[in-house]
């Protein structure tokens, strides 16, 4: 009797164990297949969902936040250099890669200077957005108010000689400004764009302010007035701007070597080509074709140069922005409140400060292209509640300035130059926006020059446990 109740009794212990059993099958089964679901759903991403608005504004905020000398118009190189020795005549002076903006040299280049006729590179900026939009054409008649012409401006005036009458086109008119450094030309561009000289300016000073530039500011569009301001750092920085939006204008008016103004096509009606006598003032009517040659007196002279933009009055000294192009690398100097007692000794110094600066710049540097590796990455998660992100540059400057200290020449050391991109093989759990997960380092020889971190481009949040256990099954398998 006592047996049997025990046979009994033991029963329902076997049917417990057995439910266990039961369970924990059902348990594996269910996360394996949960997990043979997700392998194919993982193997299945191509690429990360795209950020809504929202998550793109908060990306955006982050990273100029968290890097903001990288968003900075002029930064210093991202290595260390020996500070150079450069023999400058110029009061002021800065010298940059144009690709990134990585300031190579500066030499109190945050003093307030006039900037003289260099004022004219913001009125041929305003002139181009102008084209730009639509607003405007290069071969359209423009007409010439009295206040443009030459016989109106002021004493010891830099001119293209416009005069009553005269028929000329707006490209004319930009050579005029660019090659002549024409303050007549200036007045008659303010005219055509706002009807007067004072909008015209607003115009200018509006995009020194959009830029950015605190010490730069305008009265009058000529820069013959000493009151307009500038700095060598703020020149470079519009100017790199202008070159950015409107490459093509070295080509077309400040690389152009001479402008003979006026020819036949441009005289008023009844005038013929005609010597003048100018020892008694400018005539209203102007006849005789003047040729001057570029003001910029290193085009022809420095291997690239290109443009930019000459300035003298007597309170800015002798000012220059200069740009040179030799293979893929283009550099960019302002020089302001150069010496000179007169214009040759002016010319002379702009010509020593312009070599001086631009043959150590290619000497010592080139740009070298990491495009091809500064783009997304897209990695698959683990045990969140997205299966995928991306890693982003933390900002997307594609040109390394490449110092040369490897090799024997500078093209030995450009092709010395390595990119690597460190990545995991998958992201696990929660990823906060901005999390830094891998990186591109551009090395050359022992030296990194440049780490650009990849960071997340928005945030995941960690899944239950049951779908992180079955993720962590997925990338054992997909990881072998």
């Amino acid at each position: 009797m006592e047996k049997s109740e025990r046979k009994k009794s033991s029963s329902p212990v076997k049917i417990a164990a057995g439910g266990v059993s039961a369970i924990i099958i059902i348990f594996f089964v269910s996360l394996f297949t949960t997990a043979a679901v997700r392998f194919h759903q993982f193997s299945e991403i191509k690429e990360a969902a795209p950020l809504s608005q929202e998550e793109l504004f908060s990306l955006n905020d982050l990273m100029l936040s968290r890097y903001p000398e990288n968003f900075q118009k002029i930064k210093n190189l991202p290595y260390s250099i020996p500070e150079p020795k450069l023999d400058v005549y110029a009061e002021s002076a800065i010298l940059i890669d144009v690709s990134n903006g990585c300031l190579l040299y500066e030499k109190n280049a945050d003093q307030v200077i006039p900037p003289a006729s260099m004022t004219k590179l913001f009125a041929l900026y305003v002139v181009d957005e102008e084209v730009a939009a639509g607003n405007l054409s290069y071969d359209q008649i423009i007409p010439l108010p009295p206040e443009s012409w030459a016989c109106n401006m002021p004493p010891h005036s830099s001119l293209m000689f416009l005069g009553e009458g005269q028929k000329v086109t707006l490209e004319e008119l930009l050579l005029g400004l660019s090659v002549c450094s024409g303050n007549d030309a200036a007045y008659a561009l303010a005219y055509t764009i706002c009807g007067n000289i004072e909008d015209f300016v607003e115009r200018m000073n509006l995009v020194a302010s959009d830029m950015g530039l605190t010490h730069t500011h305008f009265v009058e569009s000529s820069g013959y007035s000493e009151k307009n301001t500038t700095t060598a750092r703020e020149m470079a920085v519009f100017a790199r701007e202008y070159l950015k939006r409107h490459p093509d204008s070295l080509e077309r008016y400040h690389g152009v070597p001479s402008f003979t103004y006026p020819k036949e096509k441009n005289l008023a009606p009844g005038d013929s080509l005609l010597a003048q006598d100018f020892s008694q003032g400018l005539p209203r009517h102007i006849t005789m074709p003047i040729t001057q040659k570029n003001t910029n007196p290193l085009l022809g002279l420095l291997e690239g140069c290109d443009g930019l933009k000459t300035g003298y009055i007597d309170e800015s000294g002798y000012n220059l922005s200069l740009t040179a192009k030799r293979g893929q690398t283009r550099y960019l100097s302002v020089t302001m409140k150069g010496p000179g007692r007169n214009a040759a000794e002016g010319q002379a110094g702009r010509v020593h400060d312009g070599k001086e600066l631009m043959e150590w710049a290619f000497y010592s540097f080139a740009d070298y292209s990491i495009e091809d590796f500064v783009h997304p990455y897209m990695l698959k998660i683990c045990g969140a509640s997205q299966k995928s992100l991306n890693l982003i540059p933390s900002f997307s400057e594609k040109i390394v300035t490449v110092p040369y200290i490897y090799g024997d020449s500078m093209q030995a050391n450009l092709d010395a130059v390595q990119v690597k991109v460190s990545l995991p093989d998958y992201l696990m759990g929660a990823v906060e926006q901005g999390e830094e997960a891998g990186q591109i380092s551009v090395i050359l020889g022992d030296y990194v020059l440049q780490t650009i971190p990849l960071i997340a481009d928005r945030e995941v949040k960690k899944s239950n446990w049951f779908i992180c256990l079955a993720d962590k099954i997925v990338f054992i398998f997909y990881n072998t």
